[in-house]
Formats: C-alpha cells, structure tokens, sequence
C-alpha cells in the first residue's frame, strides 16, 4: 500500500553555480527547488512529537547543501542528488524534487526550466 501522507517544501530559493554554460558556472544565478517527501505521518499526528516525523531543518539543509555544493551541468543531476539524499532519511518512503531555474539562457522569454522527479526507496 503506498503512503498518502505528504510533507511539502515549496520555493526554497538558492544561489548557485550550476549550468551546462561556463557563464553559468562562473557568474551563478538563482534556483528554486520544491520536495514533497511521502512517510507514514500517522504516529506524529497522534503524539504531536517531532521524533515521528520528519524535520523540515534537516530537509532543508539537505537541498542547501545541494545546491550550494559542487557545480552541475544539470538540472536532472541536481534533482537526483537531492532525492537520494533525502531517501536516505528515517521515515521517507517516497520524493519528489523540482528543480526550477528562471534565468535560462535562451534566445526568447521563458519563465523558467524545470526539471521533476519521483523517486521511492528501494
């Protein structure tokens, strides 16, 4: 049975170095980044105790550290690292991460490129 219970975090906004363009890389630019991590909620809902659920700190940090780490070409690797990471906490049987980048380098308007996947635990 697949847990319906989600925690979202949503626009958490970075600066960053990532980009297939060597002007990317150098001058930076800013990313967006959303997760909705899937767990059993159930328990923390009933002891209204952090111990049951899982800490928006530590997912927050996990996605800083992403994104202002190592320098990527692209979005799909940011968004991988992100959820790997993540999967890898107690409770999280399920996420999804987007990574949205709103300068993109083009040559007409575009509001922004995004990248979203979903990844379970194995």
């Amino acid at each position: 049975m697949a847990v319906a219970d989600r925690i979202v975090l949503a626009g958490m906004k970075f600066f960053a170095h990532h980009g297939a363009l060597v002007v990317e890389r150098t001058e930076g630019q800013e990313f967006t980044v959303d997760v909705e991590l899937e767990a059993d909620l159930a328990e923390a809902a009933r002891t209204d105790d952090l111990a049951h659920t899982v800490d928006y700190r530590l997912v927050y940090d996990v996605v800083k550290e992403t994104m202002q780490g190592e320098s990527r070409q692209l979005l799909e690797t940011l968004a991988e690292t992100i959820a790997r990471r993540l999967l890898s906490l107690d409770r999280v049987e399920a996420v999804t991460v987007r990574v949205r980048k709103p300068q993109v380098r083009l040559p007409g308007p575009l509001q922004y490129s995004s990248v979203e996947i979903r990844r379970e635990r194995s």
